[in-house]
């Protein structure tokens, strides 16, 4: 199980990589008829935020050298299984979309939500080993899982897009309860991981980039912007207020 970690780092990294556009395959921005690009969407992030891809993907390569450093505990036995279905996962989706089928990507996706839910459960069950632990380990899924999270709303919303549904007059009142929905989603875990700081980096990392996606650029709708931006405090707003009542309970 060990190597298979590795191997499955590797894979998704290389995967990645390759799937980029740089050398083969189409930019996931192009892919599947634009279906996935920043102006997609009302919901969909501006371009920069998938630059949170390279920390999680090193973080993945870490990991996968961390775990197999003599001294892990049975923490790790556990968790190995659901990363490696995240790892491998990552790569399917990044497939799916090369090859146009969106529908499919978003069956994808949210297997990988899954899976990485399960890598959150239990990373609450087993507690760090160590200081060095929580920042590989809780704090690169942490960033994974907050991460997918915006992603599966985003993919979902262009799936509908590429059906026909855009909305109509209604499109911003559905951006508006996509938005809800992801905050209600970051309080949710903010509650449950007792305010991790990690999950809620990379959701308000990417409901940043959309409220500026929305707020310039080709796609503009200020109240999708600032709707998106509000959204964002909440989730660090909530997740400090957390993690404060945590240490203080324990105190």
């Amino acid at each position: 199980m060990k190597i298979g970690v590795v191997l499955s780092a590797v894979v998704a990294v290389v995967v990645s990589f390759l799937g980029s556009g740089l050398w083969i395959g189409t930019p996931i921005a192009e892919a599947a008829d634009g279906a996935l690009s920043a102006t997609s969407t009302l919901v969909a992030p501006a371009g920069p935020a998938f630059s949170i891809w390279s920390v999680i993907y090193a973080g993945l390569i870490v990991y996968a050298v961390w775990q197999l450093l003599p001294g892990r505990t049975a923490r790790h036995d556990a968790l190995r299984a659901p990363i490696i279905a995240s790892m491998l996962l990552n790569p399917a989706w990044i497939l799916a979309v090369q090859f146009g089928q969106v529908w499919l990507s978003v069956l994808v996706i949210v297997a990988l939500l899954a899976a990485l839910v399960r890598v959150l459960v239990l990373m609450q069950q087993f507690r760090p080993e160590g200081v060095a632990d929580a920042v590989i380990t809780d704090g690169t899924m942490g960033l994974y899982l907050g991460w997918v999270c915006v992603a599966t709303i985003a993919n979902i919303s262009a799936w509908l897009v590429s059906l026909g549904f855009t909305g109509g007059a209604g499109a911003t009142v559905w951006a508006i309860v996509v938005l809800v929905v992801a905050a209600a989603v970051g309080l949710l875990l903010a509650r449950y991981s007792r305010g991790a700081i990690a999950p809620m980096l990379s959701i308000g990392w990417g409901l940043g980039w959309l409220a500026q996606g929305r707020l310039s650029g080709e796609l503009t709708n200020s109240t999708v912007g600032y709707t998106a931006i509000l959204a964002a405090l909440v989730v660090v707003g909530s997740t400090v207020v957390t993690r404060v009542r945590g240490r203080r309970s324990v105190t």
